[in-house]
This record gives C-alpha cells, structure tokens and sequence, in this order.
C-alpha cells in the first residue's frame, strides 16, 4: 500500500461533501493538500482545519466552467514549488434536471463538459508528465452511475466522455507506478446527490481513495466508492488490487 506521507495532493471541490471528507481523510494519512474551490472563502474552513491537524495545505481558486480560470490556477499552483504527486478530480456539476428532455438547451451540454470533463482533463494534461518525469503519480477522475435519464442528459454525458478519455489515457501508463483511474462516490446525500439519497456521505471513504494507494500498475479501472464502503484503508486497498483489473 502506498505511503503518502509528505507527497502533495490537489483536490478540486475540496469545500464541501465528498472532497471534504477526503481532504480531511488524506490529511490523516500525512498528506499535503492543495485545496480547491470557486472561492477562497469557501475553503478557509477545511484549510484551518487540515493545516491544524500539521500537514501543510494551500487553498486555490477557479471556476471550472471559466477555461482561462483554470490555467491561470494551474499556473499559481506550479508558483508553489511543490511536486504534485496526486490528484483527484472531485468537483462536478450537475447543471440541470429537465423533465421537458427534449428542450434541453445546447448551454447544458456546453457547461456540462467543461467543468465535468474539459476542466478536469486539462488538469490530468498539466500535472501526468510532471508525474511520468518522477516516475509516480495518482489520479483520480470521479465519474457517475447516472444511466437512462435523459433529463440528465449533459451531466451524465460529459460523465460519460471523462470516462473515456481516462481509460483511454491509462493505457500510455499501464504498467508503471503512475496511476490514472476513475471513481464515483454513490449517490450520497450531499449538494449534489440531494437529501434522499440513500447514502451517508461518509459511505464513499475510504472508497473514494482507495485508487491513491493501490500499487499494482493498474490504470483504466472503475473503483466505485459503494464498493469499499465499511472497509479499513488497508482491506479497501487489497480488495481493489485483487478483484478489480485494468481494462486492457
């Protein structure tokens, strides 16, 4: 199982739900943090809250949707000095339940992948060479098991995209110490997942990690959350080691 302690993690949508409880999980583990938002002042909590616990943390901020936002934070982290060993791509938008489907507007699909799909790959592109270069590196793209909902057409569709590109991607990878997989927490009751979900938030860890400390060369794979859900780090790690192969 892979150490983290001392390594460098951004997390996008680390403010709240799910990225969260994983910025306060991987500060457990001794990881340094880059937190992400849309503001800075959503992120003075957790920042207050990780840096207390004596890992070090910086907070950044873009809105995913803004494509020239998102470069010029990419630029601000590189300003930091510090290797990026992991990233996990956690935020999402969900921009719309349309009953009336066959209305959707063209604007769902275009926000959609941007910051489903378009933002988070820019940051895979940025930060996996710096990774080949060292020889490590995890990422973590989080998809979603929305299926057969038209009235969620551009969500699950740039969803669906994300997932493609990173197998796709993998494949360069499979077989060294740099890791690129996807993960999905469930349908948690969070902002996102609403309040009748059927899952505690708290469901998806370790789970929705467990890609960061796998070490078997493996890349490509679907590493749902739900399927490590009351597992120890160390149980959820073997698990996804011994039942879950790359795609190739």
């Amino acid at each position: 199982m892979v150490d983290v302690k001392g390594r460098w993690a951004l997390i996008t949508g680390a403010a709240r739900g799910i990225g969260y409880l994983t910025a306060k999980f991987m500060t457990k583990q001794g990881c340094n943090l880059i937190l992400h938002s849309r503001s800075l002042e959503h992120t003075e909590k957790v920042l207050e809250e990780v840096s207390a616990e004596g890992v070090s943390a910086y907070a950044v901020a873009a809105d995913l949707n803004d494509l020239t936002a998102v470069r010029k934070m990419l630029e601000e982290i590189d300003g930091f000095g510090v290797p990026v060993d992991i990233v996990l791509n956690n935020a999402g938008l969900q921009i719309a339940y349309r009953t009336e489907y066959f209305s959707t507007p063209a604007e769902d699909y275009l926000i959609s992948f941007n910051v489903n799909t378009i933002a988070p790959m820019l940051i895979c592109y940025h930060f996996m060479p710096k990774m080949i270069e060292r020889g490590f590196g995890r990422i973590l793209n989080t998809t979603s098991g929305i299926r057969l909902e038209p009235e969620q057409a551009g969500y699950s569709a740039s969803k669906a995209a994300l997932d493609k590109v990173t197998i796709d991607l993998g494949k360069t990878v499979e077989g060294t110490d740099v890791l690129i997989n996807l993960t999905d927490p469930g349908w948690c009751r969070t902002d996102l997942g609403g309040p009748g979900a059927p899952n505690a938030p708290e469901s998806a860890i370790p789970g929705i990690v467990v890609g960061v400390f796998v070490d078997d060369k493996k890349s490509g794979r679907f590493l749902g959350a739900q399927n490590f859900a009351g597992l120890s780090l160390e149980d959820a790690v073997n698990k996804a080691e011994r039942e879950f192969d790359s795609p190739y």
